[in-house]
């Protein structure tokens, strides 16, 4: 399995933590909350899409809000795929991490 891109392992975190209130807006609002970075909506979607492709993620339509229009919100949720993926993820970074433990003491 390839590694994950920054905004993959991020967007796959947000996923995680917001559980069944994983939608667009939120994993939005989560991800930029931690990285203080503005995240556009054409690059959240664009990276959703392709952890859709590469079956990380599934989504699913929830119950229509007649507030929004009627429009039903897209939630979304990791595979065993994609949480394997994530916790690959964070193995190798742990283990980058530790093999410099000096860095921080400089």
């Amino acid at each position: 399995m390839k590694e994950l891109t920054l905004l993959e392992e991020m967007i796959l975190a947000a996923v995680v933590a917001l559980k069944e209130e994983a939608y667009g807006v939120s994993i939005r609002k989560r991800s930029e909350k931690l990285t203080g970075k503005r995240l556009m909506y054409g690059t959240l979607y664009n990276a959703l899409d392709q952890l859709l492709r590469k079956g990380l993620v599934t989504r699913t339509k929830g119950s229509s809000v007649n507030a929004r229009g009627g429009r039903p919100r897209i939630y979304y949720s990791l595979t065993s795929a994609g949480k394997k993926a994530l916790h690959s993820s964070y193995e190798l970074h742990f283990a980058l991490w530790k093999s410099i433990p000096d860095f921080f003491s400089e």
